[in-house]
């Protein structure tokens, strides 16, 4: 699932092999090049002699000539920061040289056994790839290419070999030993110290080897597969969190049997071994048989947790533990076909969440992700298609594009081909490549044989950036109605002209008039422009199209005010209503921050909001949705549509005045509801949406009248028995001026000051309120003695949440961009991959008003002129400059 570092020749291309970039000028990669690896590894041998300061790493590889690569007498084992302490080959010393960073080690045999010793400094590993300590422990981040940070190897995802471990080191520092595959021996050594010999018996690429050694305990549970074989499921932390962890166990067990019913995939291994870290670059990783978490997706109780975060456990646990088919035993054949497996792995652990939670609010939440995070990279200097054609640093393609719009590519097929033939598909797909490194294209073509689809021009989804714009007009004649769709495809970097793709569409037919909904079709728009003729039973007709957001577009029509309140009113498929609210907050938002005549719309809205309030037969989790307004990083996109610029000031003003007019309008409805939810108890099964809209009441509460808001805010905070209760109390106080913020703030932390995950959330709240003082609060934050730039999720806590804060972030006086570009030239040195994640909030200056895209280009220029970039940084501020 995770980052990498840099690449040095990773696909074995002859033409870089003697290149020297320099570290701000990586070559470029391309896809084309790929060539197969000269050398087959069938078996890998390790030995680690372990310790926190030195560790030294002795690798025996078996290699053999791969018939179906080009001869090569030499073999380039890639290494990152790495000195041989010595080389052998087939007993003797090996007459090596380092090329770059590589080791370069002539072979004139068809096989060989090669033993390299290395020494390693976990404790200075800053960027967290590789094997590195983390408060004692160490632990390992290999993809994408972290394994070269450990010894030198082929670091590439087509070389599969089957690995054996063993771990040796002193007993009172790291009690547990823990690593791929299944334990096949352990013992005590001499001088206190003691051993663990792991072996997996399937072959894998180096990026999903992992290897764990500290003092933890575990909370376990068996769990029998559908065969009958019994597998022993372990959660490791640290003993004072294993109280914390019976809900990631319980996702994990739910996670196996879902797996085994939807997709036919049943475990392989002995052991399944998740470890909580508490340094790690992303989410988790999804090694083979050892997962390796970051504790905030694993460490979960109702005192210390929201629902948002309950649920997010059970979402990342479900996607590791899918990726053991979808990505270990069928991996990816270089690095830009890594939708292969993080595209289907993302809906896979989308379906399994809907089925948990319910589909409607799932599908919802999914939908916002995508239109907040892969949108605005689809339409910026950043966009690139789910297959790259080419790239300078991997862990910059770790993307909502690579991942959300991959899921959403591989959802289009399963709703044109059937939940069912789609599973053909899928078992076509392990049956064909298991054990394989695979392609996109393998993966395309196993769903068309399984499903027996054409996906021909399906596939031009794969090659070409950009979120596709439908316009949508409507003629109605006799008994029929005729939609006309045009579909355009903005051009992106490096790709000005773009083909028509399928773009299936779920569509219904209602009848405003008499309220009737009519039944639902799927229409594949497959032309630039095409028409369709539905059928018509009566006068009045409202389509309701993108159903279910069946595809990832834009969808470009003019709906009259009223149509869109009875779709916001009456739809039957909830996404639709949904979108139908949305597309109503959208025109009156957007009109406004234009300048434009108001007219009714906000009127509407808050008419709306009310049928919204007062629906008795509305479930609170989907009032919840319903309940919230387009954000601010939508807005933002759909105002910069075209040749215009977004002006994220009036964005803003507007959308603060919206919920400052909903909240006045509809204040008795709003104290009804904040007063009915908070009746309802911790354990009652209505309580997670009871929970959702009282807070979601109080921050509309809060927009109209502050002063009664602090006061219900500091009630909620008080009574509250639960995190998301007092969380949300919090935030809503966080951006009120009066003294009950600084009261429950300073609560709060005392509260909470050796909880690490909680005290990640008191920054959270305070960078992303709506304090009028935010960027001089988060100034001062930066300064607090629990910050810190090495941990990632301190930094993401903080300024991360800033960056994310449109009021703070898009300051007109430019304060927010300088305080952003300040840490990444701060965080680079320590951790490339964090600090290149902030780059992509300053190379949207393009598309937004002069005046402030003067003073983010301003600071793009300053970290590029800086000198001594990371490759990672560097790739992502040349291309927000030059894209």
């Amino acid at each position: 699932m995770d980052i990498a570092t840099t690449p040095t020749n990773p696909e074995g291309n002859p033409e870089l092999a003697d290149a020297a970039p320099s570290p701000q000028q990586p070559p470029v990669i391309l896809r084309e090049d790929y060539r197969p690896f000269g050398w087959l590894i069938r078996e890998v041998s390790l030995h680690f002699d372990l310790g926190v300061t030195r560790t030294r790493v002795r690798a025996e590889l078996a290699v053999q000539r791969n018939a179906r690569a080009d001869r090569a007498d030499m073999i380039r084992l890639n290494g990152d920061s790495l000195k041989p302490v010595s080389v052998v080959v087939d007993g003797a010393a090996a007459d090596w040289r380092m090329d770059g960073a590589d080791l370069m080690v002539p072979l004139h045999g068809d096989s060989h056994l090669i033993v390299i010793e290395t020494e390693i400094d976990p404790s200075a590993n800053t960027q967290l790839m590789g094997l590195y300590a983390s408060g004692g422990m160490l632990c390992t981040q290999c993809e994408a290419e972290g394994f070269r940070r450990i010894t030198f190897f082929p670091d590439r995802p087509d070389v599969l070999s089957v690995y054996t471990v063993r771990m040796e080191g002193p007993k009172a520092a790291f009690p547990v030993l823990l690593c791929n595959g299944n334990k096949v021996a352990e013992g005590e050594g001499e001088d206190s110290t003691h051993w663990a010999e792991w072996h997996d018996p399937w072959p894998k690429p180096s990026y999903l080897f992992a290897l764990v050694a500290g003092d933890l305990v575990a909370n376990s549970k068996p769990f029998t597969t559908r065969s009958g074989r019994e597998v022993e499921c372990n959660i490791w932390v640290r003993p004072e969190d294993l109280a914390r962890t019976d809900h990631a166990l319980e996702s994990l067990h739910r996670s196996m049997k879902w797996d085994e019913e939807t997709f036919g995939r049943e475990y392989d291994l002995d052991l399944y071994n998740i470890v909580a870290v508490s340094d790690f670059n992303m989410g988790a990783m999804e090694n083979k048989g050892l997962n390796v978490f970051n504790t905030k997706y694993v460490l979960a109780d109702p005192d210390t947790a929201t629902d948002a975060d309950f649920d997010a456990v059970e979402g990342v646990i479900a996607h590791e533990y899918f990726h053991n088919w979808s990505g270990n035993r069928v991996t990816c054949r270089d690095w830009f076909q890594l939708s292969l497996k993080e595209g289907f792995t993302v809906l896979r652990d989308q379906l399994f969440s809907q089925d948990m939670r319910g589909e409607a609010v799932k599908r919802i939440e999914d939908v916002r992700i995508l239109r907040a995070a892969q949108f605005p990279e689809d339409a910026g200097p950043l966009a690139h298609p789910i297959r790259p054609d080419s790239y300078r640093e991997i862990s910059n393609f770790y993307t909502a594009t690579v991942y959300n719009k991959g899921a959403e590519v591989i959802r289009m097929m399963r709703s044109m081909a059937g939940v069912d033939r789609f599973r053909a598909g899928t078992d076509l797909y392990f049956d064909r490549h298991d054990g394989e490194a695979a392609t996109c294209e393998d993966f395309v073509k196993a769903i068309e044989d399984g499903a027996g689809i054409d996906l021909g021009q399906f596939r031009r989804w794969y090659s070409q950036a950009g979120t596709p714009r439908v316009n949508v007009s409507q003629a109605v004649e006799g008994g029929s109605l005729t939609l006309t769709l045009k579909q355009r495809v903005p051009a992106t970097p490096g790709q000005p002209d773009k083909l028509p793709m399928p773009i299936p569409l779920r569509v219904a037919v209602h009848l405003r008039a008499t309220g009737a909904l009519g039944a639902e079709q799927l229409i594949v728009l497959t032309e630039a422009e095409q028409s369709f003729t539905l059928p018509l039973a009566g006068p009045d007709p409202v389509v309701s199209i993108n159903r279910g957001f069946t595809a990832p577009v834009v969808i470009d029509r003019t709906l009259a005010r009223e149509d869109l309140v009875f779709l916001a009113a009456y739809d039957d498929d909830p996404f639709a209503r949904y979108e139908a609210l949305q597309e109503l907050a959208v025109g009156h938002l957007v009109a406004q921050a234009r300048g434009e005549a108001p007219g009714d719309g906000e009127s509407a809205v808050v008419g709306a909001f009310r049928a919204i309030l007062t629906d008795t037969d509305l479930d609170d989790s989907m009032r919840g949705e319903l309940m919230v307004l387009p954000s601010e990083t939508y807005l933002f996109e759909v105002m910069a549509s075209g040749d215009r610029k977004a002006d994220p000031g009036a964005i803003h003003a507007a959308r603060e005045g919206l919920k400052a007019a909903i909240g006045i309008g509809l204040a008795d409805e709003l104290d009804a509801l904040h007063a009915r939810t908070s009746a309802v108890a911790l354990d009652d099964p209505a309580g997670r949406g009871a929970r959702k809209v009282k807070t979601q009441a109080l921050a509309l509460i809060a927009a109209a009248d502050p002063a009664r808001a602090a006061t219900l805010a500091a009630q909620q905070y008080d009574a509250a028995d639960n995190m998301t209760d007092r969380q949300g109390a919090l935030m809503v106080l966080c951006g009120l001026d009066c003294p009950e913020r600084a009261e429950r703030l300073a609560a709060f932390h005392n509260r909470y000051r050796d909880n690490a995950l909680v005290v990640d959330k008191w920054f959270t709240l305070q960078a992303l309120s709506l304090h009028p003082d935010v960027i001089a609060q988060v100034r001062e934050l930066a300064q607090h003695p629990d910050f810190t730039l090495r941990n990632p999720n301190r930094v993401r806590s903080l300024h991360m949440a800033f960056a994310g804060n449109p009021q703070g972030f898009h300051d007109a006086s430019g304060e927010g961009y300088r305080m952003v570009a300040d840490v990444i030239l701060a965080l680079d040195p320590i951790n490339p991959q964090t600090a290149a994640r902030f780059v992509p909030s300053l190379g949207r200056w393009r598309r937004i008003e002069p005046g402030r895209a003067a003073l983010m280009k301003a600071e793009l220029e300053r970290i590029a002129a800086a000198g001594n970039l990371s490759r990672d940084t560097f790739e992502q501020v040349s291309r927000s400059l030059d894209g």
